[in-house]
């Protein structure tokens, strides 16, 4: 029986056995990934229900790196049947291939886990391939982040000054409850070009493309924006500090917690054009795994 095979028998793909299991949908969702996520590290952000931390980190800085290809061969149904009724590791190593033991350290079962991925590599100091940034909405309507989004994007790709320093192509995705824009990069940058012309600075907003879009946008579109990594409540930051290597950055499908026991949204990849779509928050906000599942080969073809 294949993921999908055992996805379509569960009426709850996050519980095929009557548990939590979110290893199920990810295996899915990931040979879809390859690309995206050649080369990069994996993280998982497993949430604890209980205990005096909300939750704990798995990623290769910590652990033995997980890649992409390696999570699309240990995900099995071997390995989901072997952990149907065995709670640890350590109970089932004896049964599991190296891989499939870990895709478990990282994908425990039983837990809610957010799926991400080093953004530029784990280490810090590294070469730069996409700049990130994410749209922090505090007590501002989705659709707010939307237009926000939108007019970033445009911005971006309508600079005559970045289009000097670097060659990219803009993607846009919805992270469940707001929105990230990248800049996938033709050629890699070091750190301290990304220092230079992207990092905000808080005492020196207008010196970094972040903090001058962000009064272009905050100045057109009557929303307050601004750049940074700070939350301002009743604002959206732009904020690109989960750019440079050693940060995590959310993968595409992956699930959105409200909470250790809630899921309430699901990262979507988006074309550009779809910004300019009056319903998109609704129409995002209506996914759940299994619709992404049944939907995954159309909005696969909307990865760079």
């Amino acid at each position: 029986m294949s993921l999908q095979d055992m996805a379509k028998k569960s009426e709850n793909i996050l519980r095929p056995f009557g548990h939590t299991d979110v290893l199920l949908y990810y295996g899915i969702v990931a040979q879809k990934l390859k690309k995206y996520l050649r080369g990069k590290e994996l993280a998982a952000k497993v949430w604890l229900p209980s205990g005096t931390l909300p939750f704990f980190i798995r990623r290769g800085s910590k652990d033995e790196p997980l890649f992409i290809e390696e999570l699309c061969e240990g995900a099995t149904e071997h390995l989901l049947e072997t952990r149907k009724d065995i709670e640890n590791l350590k109970d089932a190593e004896s049964k599991l291939s190296k891989k499939e033991a870990k895709a478990w350290h990282y994908f425990v079962p039983r837990k809610l886990i957010d799926f991400f991925y080093a953004t530029n590599n784990e280490g810090a100091g590294k070469k730069i391939d996409r700049i990130f940034f994410d749209l922090d909405r505090s007590n501002v309507p989705a659709e707010d982040a939307q237009k926000v989004a939108k007019a970033l994007t445009d911005l971006a790709e309508k600079d005559n000054e970045l289009k000097k320093i670097i060659k990219f192509k803009t993607f846009v995705m919805w992270t469940g409850s707001s929105f990230h824009v990248y800049l996938m990069l033709e050629k890699p940058i070091t750190n301290s070009d990304y220092e230079k012309y992207f990092s905000h600075k808080k005492d020196l907003p207008l010196e970094s493309f972040t903090g001058r879009w962000a009064e272009k946008i905050r100045n057109e579109l009557k929303i307050k924006v601004f750049g940074g990594h700070e939350k301002i409540k009743g604002a959206i930051t732009i904020d690109p500090s989960q750019t440079p290597s050693g940060k995590l950055c959310r993968v595409p499908f992956c699930l959105h917690m409200k909470d250790a026991k809630t899921v309430d949204g699901v990262a979507i990849p988006l074309t550009k054009n779809m910004l300019d779509e009056k319903d998109l928050v609704k129409k995002l906000q209506s996914y759940t795994p299994e619709k992404v599942v049944k939907e995954l080969d159309e909005l696969a073809k909307r990865l760079p």
